[in-house]
């Protein structure tokens, strides 16, 4: 999408948040449907005439499993129900719309719960609500003459593997071979990186709590105690303050485990001198916070912990000091690897801080940065919706007003790294000299990531509330500890080890 039309979408969406809710809007409330329906007409107005089918998440078959609304049909609706579909018609600048749902059926509500049915949908949306049985009929009457068919939904797959939405447009396509159809799920990701004032006070919510549950697995954390149960605690306090639950699956990464980036087993002891990696967060209102954090869970950072965690912060802070409206986000990233790759050259981790490797395989190595031996992530990415949400500078480059990200820097030196890299002469070479380094840092493993609003009135870190400076870090690791019963992790060694 073009950035004068993406600034056009960008700017209806804000008034029309602005006059729905304003900033501010009490935490709790829910989004206004004057705001779901400014949503609607603008993407509507983008897309332009035709016929825009928007598909809703089906109700898995094991009813009791696990069920979340597909994020861009919530976007536009809000509706929290399985098996809906809108069908919006927009011919000459008029647009008309209408939800399909099932109807309201109170021998199977018995099991699943009452259900809004096909009345309740004019009283709480303002739109037409059709059975969702009728849907490819009505479909199939409006696909007349040269119309063309706009559809959002989760089309992602192959031809071996197609996903319902792709097997329900697979059969529009075999009625309509003719009709031109449009994928527009790109369109709504656009429209998602720019956050309105209600979706602001939604991540301010998600962050705040998820905040409290990382203070509660800080207190808990201690010699002995099992990743799970820093998890539990960060979990029970989402729960007990109204949030939907995680936002994505935890991450307590205990000693070794701080080097993988996305374990999430947690099933480790954390013994003396270990770093805790604690990646995670909680969805409040459908809405996902994401913060890490990486304490030394006997309270005290060790020299080689504290100079490796002491040059994840220094990127994060470069970033962070690129962080306003109107400026390149890669600002950011170059900012954080300069001082990520500054600070390990410092340390011996590299050779320096453009230093390259023998990298790939085949008789003609490529060249790869010293860097991404330890650093091989993105340094952020937009929070929403979805924990890995769109944000606009991934379409614009530019950090704006509406954009919510996080910056993430890390640093990981796997134990066997020596024996990942590539075996060339160069690299050799370079094992040999970085060797006293991997084993001083080897096995330490580092992330800080923050969420930052960016505003009207300026620039938010919600997630400040748990702190990040390693002096602020080792006075809350000193307090008073939460009681824990050292039993729990000595019956579940028992069980693992049989002992």
């Amino acid at each position: 999408m073009n950035r004068p039309l993406l600034r056009t979408l960008a700017l209806a969406l804000s008034l029309a948040a602005a006059l729905a809710a304003p900033l501010g809007a009490p935490l709790g409330a829910q989004i206004p449907a004057a705001e779901f329906a400014a949503r609607r007409d603008a993407l509507a107005r983008t897309v332009g005439d035709g016929v825009l089918l928007v598909l809703g998440a089906l109700e898995p078959v094991p009813d009791y499993m696990p069920w979340e609304q597909s994020r861009p049909f919530y976007y536009l609706t809000g509706f929290r129900e399985p098996n809906a579909a809108l069908v919006m018609v927009r011919r000459n600048g008029e647009t008309t719309g209408m939800m399909f749902v099932p109807p309201s059926d109170p021998a199977r509500e018995v099991w699943n719960g009452a259900r809004l049915g096909v009345a309740g949908v004019r009283t709480r949306y303002s739109m037409e609500g059709r059975d969702a049985g009728m849907l490819l009929r009505v479909i199939d009457s409006l696909l007349t003459g040269n119309t063309t068919l706009h559809v959002v939904g989760d089309f992602d797959g192959t031809a071996m593997s197609r996903s319902p939405h792709m097997q329900i447009l697979d059969g529009i396509r075999r009625k309509h071979p003719q009709r031109t159809v449009n994928d527009v799920s790109a369109t709504v990701a656009t429209m998602r990186g720019v956050k309105s004032a209600t979706e602001f006070d939604r991540l301010r919510t998600a962050t705040e709590i998820s905040a409290r549950g990382h203070l509660a697995a800080i207190r808990l954390a201690t010699p002995g105690v099992a990743e799970f149960e820093l998890q539990a605690a960060a979990e029970h306090v989402w729960r007990s303050e109204g949030a939907d639950g995680p936002g994505y699956v935890s991450i307590l990464g205990s000693g070794p485990n701080s080097t993988v980036l996305h374990y999430n087993a947690n099933s480790r002891v954390a013994q003396s001198g270990d770093l805790v990696v604690m990646d995670m967060a909680a969805q409040y209102d459908g809405y996902s916070s994401d913060i890490t954090r990486t304490i030394p869970v006997n309270g005290k950072f060790t020299p080689a912990q504290r100079e490796i965690y002491e040059i994840v912060l220094d990127a994060q802070a470069a970033a962070e000091r690129q962080v306003r409206p109107n400026s390149p986000a890669q600002r950011m990233m170059d900012s954080a690897n300069v001082a990520l790759a500054n600070g390990l050259a410092r340390v011996g981790l590299i050779e320096s801080p453009r230093a390259t490797y023998d990298c790939g395989s085949g008789t003609r190595p490529q060249q790869c940065s010293q860097l991404s031996l330890y650093y091989m992530h993105g340094l952020g990415h937009g929070i929403g919706l979805e924990v890995h949400d769109p944000d606009q500078y991934y379409e614009t480059g530019m950090i704006g007003v509406g954009s919510a990200f996080t910056i993430e820097p890390g640093i990981y030196v796997r134990a066997d790294l020596a024996s990942i890299i590539p075996d060339t002469p160069r690299n050799r070479a370079l094992k040999e000299k970085i060797a006293p380094a991997l084993t001083r840092f080897g096995g330490i493993g580092g992330r800080i990531e923050d969420d930052y609003l960016v505003t009207a009135k300026g620039v938010e870190r919600p997630s400040a509330l748990v702190p990040r400076e390693i002096d602020a870090l080792e006075r809350l690791l000193a307090e008073p500890r939460t009681p824990r019963d050292p039993s729990v992790t000595t019956r579940y060694m028992r069980d693992r080890t049989g002992r």
